[in-house]
């Protein structure tokens, strides 16, 4: 259930600063490179099959980081 928690957040997050930059799911799935599909599955909260590399660029794209910690 946390990671579920955390995709939410993350995709939330991500959804934000889109949002902030008026950047839409076609123009960061272009930037990104990849597909909308695969942008929608990012924003997803509930779809957990996404990878921290794409996480990663996404962020940087919405002129965010991406911080992981082990507690």
């Amino acid at each position: 259930f946390e990671a579920v928690a955390v995709k939410e957040v993350l995709a939330w997050q991500i959804g934000e600063a889109m949002k902030a930059r008026k950047l839409s799911q076609s123009g960061l799935a272009q930037r990104m490179r990849t597909s909308r599909s695969q942008v929608r599955r990012l924003l997803d909260p509930t779809d957990g099959n996404v990878t921290l590399n794409t996480l990663q660029r996404a962020a940087k794209i919405v002129g965010r980081s991406l911080w992981l910690e082990l507690v």
